[in-house]
């Protein structure tokens, strides 16, 4: 039952506390080789880099959101039955990031430039234009200028 009791020290947290200012969000993805992936999402994604550590992980900063790249890994005392692996068929996604662009057609120019490999130049449907592309271990990024 102590448990359930907070104490002095960690106050019970109202039900509108959650979020709550200061909270950020960051997105975790999983990489074979960390140098590979720091130079693309430094120099080819623009990323701002923070920090590295434990040479395992990586920290950048891009467009108001935390990104964190880290090696793989086995179970954990915090994850016991958890297993980190990058992803193994690019062609079957489970997640993606999609950036918001202004304009579609310029970024792609810009990204293609600075080395990344498009699935295909700009799709225009009635709603929006975009265009995917991939990060070193597959995982899956789309640009999107919305109309």
């Amino acid at each position: 039952m102590a448990a359930n009791n907070p104490g002095p020290e960690q106050p019970e947290a109202a039900a509108d506390d959650f979020p709550a200012d200061g909270m950020e969000l960051t997105q975790l993805l999983v990489v074979t080789d960390l140098d590979q992936s720091v130079a693309f999402y430094r120099d080819i994604l623009g990323a701002r880099f923070v920090r590295a550590y434990g040479g395992t992980s990586a920290v950048f900063q891009f467009q108001g959101a935390w990104l964190l790249l880290v090696t793989g890994g086995g179970p954990t005392a915090d994850k016991p039955t958890v297993t980190f692996a990058a992803p193994g068929d690019p062609d079957t996604v489970s997640h993606e990031m999609t950036i918001r662009v202004t304009d579609c057609r310029a970024a792609y120019r810009v990204l293609s430039a600075r080395g990344a490999t498009f699935l295909t130049p700009p799709v225009e449907y009635d709603w929006e234009i975009r265009a995917f592309f991939r990060d070193p271990d597959g995982h899956l990024l789309e640009i999107s200028q919305a109309k």
